[in-house]
């Protein structure tokens, strides 16, 4: 069995994180995974933690925290117990227009994490579905992100990659071991959830978790984050998350 932990973001707009975390324990769930925002309060992060028993193996990390002081990104990361750093997104006003654009972004995002690395830590790219969009050239902006270095890892976001066009599947195949975690996100049906934007809890949408599950499981892939960008009531989202993840 995979480790599972939820994506704190999902439950962003249920404050305080202190009660979020104690529901989340209460369920089930042994691990969590962090984002930027929740960094600002390190402190009281670590005490709802230590509080709740949770483990917060992976965290968010913007890339210009990274860049502007990796020595206190590793420092925070080292506190809260994090063991991998994930870079998760660029605005659109950043995003490279053209292969080489994204062939230098790669190269910037492996200079990033070299120091991640060298502090013991795994350094990762956290996909949305605008690097499956082909370049003019025809190039995809993740597979450029990946060729830039051997040692950068990914956390594959399974729904977003749905969301492109594309099979999640065959993404897990194709990077198989550089897969540090993936974000267990499932898509509803057409015309329902509106008031989600169109996500579902994991187990009651489209996706194909069975055929998923088992390439992830090939594919060596041990760590999963569920995931819901705009959950309506985020505790049921994690309870029926939960028992749909321990179903595969």
């Amino acid at each position: 069995m995979p480790r599972i932990a939820y994506q704190l973001y999902c439950s962003r707009n249920f404050p305080p994180l202190a009660d979020t975390m104690r529901t989340l324990a209460e369920i089930g769930y042994r691990d969590v995974e962090g984002y930027g925002g929740l960094l600002a309060d390190t402190d009281g992060l670590k005490a709802a933690l230590g509080e709740t028993g949770l483990q917060m193996p992976s965290c968010h990390f913007a890339l210009d925290m990274l860049e502007q002081d990796s020595a206190g990104a590793i420092a925070t990361a080292k506190a809260l117990g994090i063991g991998k750093v994930i870079v998760p997104y660029l605005n659109p006003e950043s995003r490279p227009t053209d292969t080489a654009g994204w062939a230098a972004f790669g190269a910037r995002l492996a200079a990033a994490g070299k120091p991640v690395q060298d502090a013991g830590l795994v350094f990762g790219w956290h996909n949305h579905a605008f690097e499956l969009d082909p370049t003019p050239e025809g190039d995809l902006p993740l597979d450029l992100i990946a060729a830039a270095s051997p040692d950068l890892m990914l956390e594959l976001d399974l729904g977003w990659v749905r969301v492109a066009g594309h099979d999640p599947v065959a993404w897990v195949q194709k990077f198989g071991p550089r897969i540090t975690a993936v974000h267990i996100k499932d898509i509803a049906a057409d015309g329902t959830a509106v008031d989600e934007d169109g996500w579902a809890d994991v187990g009651h949408g489209i996706m194909d978790w069975a055929a998923i599950h088992a390439a992830l499981q090939e594919a060596g892939v041990d760590h999963y984050v569920v995931e819901h960008d705009n959950p309506s009531d985020d505790a049921r989202f994690a309870r029926r998350s939960l028992a749909a993840v321990h179903s595969f």
